[in-house]
């Protein structure tokens, strides 16, 4: 319970440095943005925001609530800041984008899937974005994505019927892979001046 708490209280303690990042640099040129994956149930939005002439700064978070999916937990948040390096102009064109995030998460991961079994932790998130932006109006872009990299993860597992661990590690059980973890389509609005 203790370390839920501690990262409850830093999540909440990172969430204010970066809204007072975020409205301190109001006055340069920032969007926010949503995913379409929210139609989906799977809500992701975020900020952006330019800190140099082919450079901007996004956060993003991204969530899934669902209680059972394949009789399973899937529940997770993703969170994820990035450094994105345009190559064109920040409006539109190609970007990368380098990152470093983390998640926490309650589910059934994609190696388990019907074995009964189901796993609940954190990771962090090394990885790069791909993307390339299309203007609609001064005011409006689409931001189409994908990246994915290093996740290392830390976890408890459980049976899914008894809620008992099936696995032997004393504290966390540890793993990492290479996987596409973030993408889709983001509508953004553009709300500061050039």
């Amino acid at each position: 319970m203790q370390t839920r708490f501690k990262l409850n209280n830093r999540f909440n303690i990172f969430i204010k440095y970066l809204t007072f990042f975020f409205v301190i640099n109001s006055y340069s040129q920032t969007s926010v943005k949503g995913n379409i994956t929210t139609i989906l149930g799977l809500p992701q939005i975020g900020i952006e925001t330019k800190i140099g002439n082919k450079l901007t700064f996004q956060a993003d978070v991204m969530a899934s609530l669902w209680e059972s999916v394949n009789n399973a937990p899937q529940k997770f948040v993703i969170v994820i800041p990035e450094v994105r390096y345009h190559f064109n102009t920040l409006e539109k064109g190609f970007y990368l984008g380098g990152h470093i995030g983390g998640s926490s998460y309650k589910m059934q991961k994609w190696n388990y899937l019907n074995s009964g079994r189901y796993q609940e932790g954190y990771s962090l998130l090394f990885g790069m974005t791909v993307g390339f932006k299309v203007p609609v109006n001064n005011a409006f872009s689409i931001d189409i994505f994908m990246g994915g990299g290093s996740q290392q993860g830390f976890y408890k597992g459980y049976f899914l019927e008894t809620g008992e661990r099936y696995e032997t590690a004393s504290n966390f059980n540890k793993s990492g892979e290479w996987l596409p973890y973030r993408g889709g389509v983001m509508i953004c609005y553009k709300l500061g001046k050039n």
